[in-house]
């Protein structure tokens, strides 16, 4: 339900701005400001998306793990396709996801957003049992709770 209004919003959000500033700008100047920011954000793209991905060959190589350039590259991705996308909104969003700070703030919340809604079923089998005991409960990072 959530992306149906997402899906909803993000147009109608769009085509308010384009109104807005095409009252104020006129048609030339909105398609100007359209064009360059395209083309800004493509060069921005191709800069950060080949750091990250020379950071993701290089922590792959040498053993590391890969989840954060990963995640980095996917948020360059996603930032690429917000881009191309004509709108006032998507290029803002598109932009925001261009800097690393936001990028790490970002990974750092689903990190925690994942965390705090995981739940792990454990399964026992007991040496003189034939079924399987089905214990639910729900993970806790033991770090995490001794910082709190």
């Amino acid at each position: 339900m959530r992306l149906l209004l997402l899906l909803l919003a993000v147009p109608l959000i769009e085509i308010a701005l384009f109104v807005q500033v095409g009252g104020a700008l006129g048609l030339p100047g909105t398609l100007l400001i359209v064009a360059v920011t395209a083309i800004i954000g493509t060069i921005l793209l191709r800069s950060q998306g080949a750091a990250v991905l020379t950071s993701l060959r290089e922590s792959a190589s040498s053993g590391h793990d890969i989840a954060a350039p990963l995640a980095h590259a996917v948020l360059i991705l996603v930032a690429g396709l917000l881009l191309l996308t004509p709108g006032f909104l998507t290029d803002t969003v598109g932009f925001a996801l261009l800097f690393p700070t936001i990028r790490q703030q970002l990974i750092q919340f689903a990190v925690q957003l994942v965390r705090s809604q995981t739940t792990t079923i454990i399964r026992f089998a007991g040496k003189n049992r034939h079924d399987d005991q089905v214990i639910e409960g729900v993970a806790r990072d033991v770090q995490q709770q001794e910082k709190e």
